[in-house]
C-alpha cells in the first residue's frame, strides 16, 4: 500500500507549507512530525477516517494542526484528494 497525493491536493500542500513557513513557523516541526505520523497511521489503518457525505471518501484530522486528510482507499493505495485547512468554508471543499 502507498499514499498518492492527487493534483487536487497540490494547492493545499503549498498552503500548508506556506502556513508553517510564514504564518506559524514555531509549529512547523511538530506539524511535520504529525503529518508523517498520520501518513503511516493511514497506511496501517486505511479506514480509520470517518466517512464523508460521499461513501468512498474519508476524512481524518491531523492531530494538533488545523488540517485534515480527505482521501479515498483504492486497491493498493490511498489517494489524498485534499489536505484541508479546517478553518476554510466547508462549502468550497469539493469532495
Amino acid at each position: 500500500m502507498k499514499t498518492i497525493y492527487l493534483e487536487s491536493a497540490r494547492d493545499d500542500l503549498l498552503w500548508m507549507r506556506h502556513y508553517y513557513e510564514s504564518v506559524f513557523p514555531e509549529g512547523r516541526s511538530r506539524a511535520q512530525n504529525q503529518f508523517h505520523a498520520l501518513e503511516n497511521l493511514l497506511l496501517a489503518n486505511p479506514f480509520i477516517g470517518h466517512e464523508t457525505h460521499r461513501k468512498d471518501v474519508r476524512e481524518f484530522s491531523i492531530p494538533k494542526t488545523p488540517f485534515s486528510f480527505i482521501y479515498r482507499v483504492q486497491p493498493g493505495r490511498i489517494e489524498v484528494l485534499r489536505v484541508w485547512d479546517e478553518r476554510q468554508d466547508p462549502s468550497i471543499r469539493g469532495d
